[in-house]
């Protein structure tokens, strides 16, 4: 007794592909594009410039979810200072980043921070290069002038050395006074006895003088 075997249908197995196909192509893009992602940038990634731009620009795939603290764009040079002047700005899928008027040539690091259209947040980073410095030169501030001598401190070759007079002994001038004043009153005492002697010797010599007539 001869077997078959069995066939599978057709019709059934035909509408599984169609709806597999059906679900790759209308689900794979949406899942591929369930985040925004960064399509280009001035500066260019990885690129070089002559100078510090005013600004840095970056453009995404999508239109991004504008709100408080969803876009961020900080850009720092070779020492790690941030060149980013105030904060970004967003138009629809274009974020726009100002930039310090002038800025140090060698490497920027730029970090991004953006909100999908999904509603998911995405962040990024990437570098580049600023071949020429736009700071101003730094000036060499002149060195202080040496002060001069004061007059007083001064030498000079004619200059002649004043004395200096020493301090006068006060003590001395008063045992002088007393000196002086005892010998005045001594000299005056002396002169008053001479006289008071003379007229006495005066008295004496007229009352003998009157006896004698």
């Amino acid at each position: 007794m001869k077997t078959t075997a069995r066939s599978i249908p057709f019709v059934p197995l035909a509408l599984a592909a169609t709806l597999l196909t059906a679900f790759l192509v209308l689900f794979a893009p949406l899942s591929a594009s369930a985040h925004d992602s960064l399509l280009s940038s001035s500066p260019e990634a990885d690129g070089t410039v002559d100078t510090l731009p005013a600004e840095l620009t970056l453009t995404f795939s999508n239109k991004l979810i504008d709100g408080e603290g969803a876009t961020e764009v900080v850009v720092t040079d070779a020492a790690g200072v941030s060149v980013s002047d105030g904060p970004a700005a967003l138009n629809g899928a274009i974020v726009t980043q100002p930039l310090a008027a002038a800025g140090d040539a060698g490497l920027y690091h730029v970090v991004w921070k953006i909100v999908s259209s999904d509603g998911h947040p995405t962040s990024g980073e990437f570098s580049f290069t600023v071949a020429t410095s736009t700071l101003p030169a730094e000036t060499t501030e002149p060195a202080e002038p040496t002060a001069e001598p004061t007059p007083s401190t001064q030498e000079t070759p004619d200059a002649v050395a004043t004395p200096i007079s020493e301090p006068v002994d006060s003590s001395g001038d008063t045992v002088g006074f007393w000196v002086l004043g005892i010998v005045g009153v001594l000299v005056v005492a002396a002169v008053v006895i001479l006289v008071l002697s003379r007229r006495g010797n005066r008295s004496t010599t007229g009352s003998d003088d009157s006896a004698a007539r």
